[in-house]
C-alpha cells in the first residue's frame, strides 16, 4: 500500500475530517466503556480493500484512518448498563470516502463478536446495492484464512455455527421483512429510499433486542422529499440529528456523524470541508474533472453533501451563515417584533429586528422565542400554549421598553392581539398570507442578506426555518413558502423575520427621516 497522503500538496491541510459538520454529542465515559476499540482492532486485523482505489490496492490490509477509528468509537459507545448507547446511527459523507469498506468490516464484526443467535442485515433500496456491502464482506472472509475457517459463506448469506449467527443481504420489498429480529443492520444509500416503510419495518424489527441491536445507516445526501411528497427518511433523520446536535432536543439513543459543506461546490475548499478523505482516499484530480462533466445538482449531492430540493431554494446557499455575528440587544435600542402564530401543527414564533440608528450599522435579527411540534408527535391535538406566548411577549416588552411595533400575523390571533393591545403595546396587523405585501419583504430581506446590511445571533431554529423555504414565483412575484403544503418542514421563523426586518426597514427610514412621516 502507498504511504497514506496527508495532503496530496505536501502542506498540512487546514481542514481536519474529524470532527464532521455535524456530531451528536457523546459522553467521552460512554465512549471508553464501549468496544469500538476492539471494532477497530477487528477492522485492522481482518478488513481489506476490495477495488483498487487510491487507498490501495484489492487485496491489500485496510488502514482505518484516524477520523475513521473515532466514527467507530462513537458508534460503538455504551451506556451505563453495558448495551449500545445508540439505536439509530446516521452517518453521512460524500461518495468515494470508503463509506462500503468501513460498512462492511463493521457488519463482519457485530457477527463475529456479536451476540448469540444475532442477525446482521445489510439492506437498501434495491437488491444491488444491498449486496454491494455484502460482497465486500464476503470478499474479506474468503481473503482470511481465519475467518473462513468459522465462517461459511453462501449467495446471499455468511453464517457462523458457533454462535448460530448470520449475516443476509436482503432486497427491499419491505412487506417481506416481517418476523425478523436483527442485531445489526447495515442501512446503505438511505437517501434511496422511495419512502420509509423498510426503515420502518427494520427498526421496529430491532425491539426485541432492546439495547443489543443497533442500525447503522449510511449515505450520501439526495432530494429532501420521497415519492410521497413529504420529507424523505434520510432527509428527517438528517434533520432531527442537527436539532440534536444543536441542542434543540435531546436523545442520547441517536448518534449523527455527518461530513458536509454548503459553499460553492466548485470550490476546492468546499470539497475538502465536505470530505474527510480529500486527498487521501480519494483524488482531488477526480473532483476537477468532474466538476466539470457532472450535473451541478448531482455534484452537490454526491460529492459535496449537499441536499438538493425539488423546487428553487430561496437564499444562496451559505448566505445566511456567512451573516452570523455576535452582538448583544441593549435596552435602549429601538426594536420590530416580527410575530408568526399557528394554531396547531406549525410553529408559533417571535424573531426581533433592531432599528439602528447610524445609516452604517447593519439591522440585528435575533430569536425571542419559539414554539414548535415536535416532528416525531402524533397528536393531532398539540395546541400552542396562548398564553405562554402572550406572556413572553410581554416579558420582552418589559425588559426592552423601546419596542416600536409588534408586527403579527391576525389569522386565529385576534383575541390575543387585543389583549396585547389593551395592555398598551405597539400591535400592527400583518397578513403574512397576503402576497402583495410579502413578495416585496421577501425582496427585502433577500438583499439584506446578500448586500450584508444584516446581522444574526446563528439561532439554530431560524436557520432550519430559512433552509426549509422555497421560492413561489407568480404574477404577483417572488415569496418564500413551504416546499410543500402539508409539509412538516416549518418556515414560521423564516416568515416571523421577514414581517421583522420589513418593519424595521421602514422603521429605520423615520429614524433617519423623521418629517417624513410627520
Amino acid at each position: 500500500m502507498p504511504p497514506r497522503l496527508k495532503n496530496y500538496s505536501g502542506d498540512k491541510m487546514n481542514v481536519e475530517p474529524w470532527p464532521p459538520r455535524w456530531l451528536t454529542p457523546v459522553a467521552d465515559v460512554d465512549i471508553e466503556r464501549g468496544k469500538g476499540l476492539v471494532a477497530i482492532d477487528f477492522a485492522q486485523e481482518y478488513g481489506i480493500i476490495t477495488k483498487d482505489s487510491v487507498a490501495g490496492n484489492s487485496g491489500t490490509k485496510l488502514d482505518l484512518r484516524d477520523w475513521q477509528q473515532e466514527l467507530i468509537k462513537h458508534i460503538f459507545a455504551f451506556n451505563e448498563n453495558g448495551g449500545l448507547k445508540h439505536r439509530i446511527n446516521l452517518i453521512g459523507m460524500p461518495r468515494k470516502n470508503g463509506k462500503s469498506a468501513l460498512a462492511s468490516i463493521l457488519a463482519l464484526y457485530s457477527l463475529v463478536l456479536g451476540p448469540e443467535g444475532g442477525e446482521v442485515y445489510s439492506v437498501a433500496a434495491d437488491t444491488g446495492q444491498a449486496r454491494i456491502v455484502f460482497k465486500d464482506a464476503a470478499r474479506m472472509v474468503t481473503e482470511s484464512e481465519e475467518l473462513s475457517t468459522m465462517l461459511k459463506v453462501y449467495r446471499n448469506a455468511i453464517y457462523y455455527a458457533k454462535k448460530n449467527s448470520s449475516y443476509t443481504a436482503l432486497s427491499a420489498e419491505a412487506y417481506s421483512k416481517e418476523g425478523l429480529n436483527p442485531t445489526f443492520v447495515v442501512f446503505d444509500e438511505l437517501h434511496a429510499q422511495p419512502n420509509r416503510d423498510l426503515f420502518d419495518v427494520m427498526s421496529l424489527a430491532m425491539g426485541a433486542r432492546g439495547d443489543m441491536a443497533s442500525m447503522l445507516a449510511i449515505t450520501t445526501a439526495g432530494t429532501k422529499s420521497d415519492n410521497t411528497g413529504r420529507d424523505s427518511i434520510a432527509y428527517n433523520l438528517y434533520q432531527y440529528g442537527k436539532s440534536i446536535a444543536q441542542k434543540e432536543i435531546e436523545d442520547d439513543t441517536f448518534f449523527m456523524a455527518w461530513w458536509e459543506d454548503d459553499g460553492d461546490h466548485r470550490s476546492e475548499e468546499t470539497w475538502k470541508r465536505a470530505n474527510p478523505g480529500f486527498g487521501d482516499l480519494n483524488a482531488p484530480s477526480d473532483f476537477h474533472s468532474s466538476v466539470r462533466r457532472t450535473p451541478e445538482a448531482e455534484f452537490r449531492t454526491k460529492r459535496c453533501n449537499q441536499w438538493v430540493s425539488s423546487r428553487l431554494a430561496w437564499l444562496p446557499s451559505g448566505a445566511w451563515a456567512e451573516r452570523e455575528a455576535e452582538f448583544t440587544v441593549g435596552e435602549d435600542e429601538d426594536i420590530i417584533l416580527g410575530f408568526d402564530g399557528s394554531f396547531n401543527g406549525d410553529a408559533t414564533v417571535i424573531v426581533g429586528c433592531t432599528i439602528p440608528k447610524n445609516p452604517d450599522e447593519p439591522n440585528k435579527v435575533f430569536m425571542v422565542a419559539a414554539w414548535e411540534k415536535d416532528i416525531d408527535n402524533d397528536n393531532a391535538d398539540w395546541r400552542v400554549d396562548v398564553r405562554m406566548v402572550e406572556e413572553a411577549i410581554i416579558a420582552f416588552c418589559q425588559t426592552h421598553p423601546n419596542v416600536r411595533e409588534i408586527a403579527c400575523d391576525p389569522y386565529r390571533w385576534t383575541r390575543s392581539m387585543q389583549v396585547l393591545q389593551d395592555l398598551g403595546l405597539p400591535i400592527v396587523e400583518y397578513p403574512s398570507t397576503s402576497p402583495r405585501r410579502m413578495v416585496p419583504a421577501c425582496t427585502k430581506f433577500m438583499d439584506a442578506v446578500i448586500d450584508k446590511t444584516v446581522i444574526h445571533d446563528g439561532d439554530a431554529t431560524l436557520a432550519r426555518h430559512l433552509d426549509n423555504c422555497v421560492t413561489k414565483i407568480d404574477a404577483v412575484g417572488p415569496r418564500i413558502v413551504k416546499d410543500k403544503r402539508d409539509s412538516p418542514r416549518k418556515i414560521d421563523a423564516a416568515v416571523a423575520a421577514v414581517i421583522a426586518l420589513d418593519r424595521a426597514t421602514v422603521g429605520r427610514l423615520a429614524v433617519m427621516v423623521p418629517e417624513f412621516f410627520s
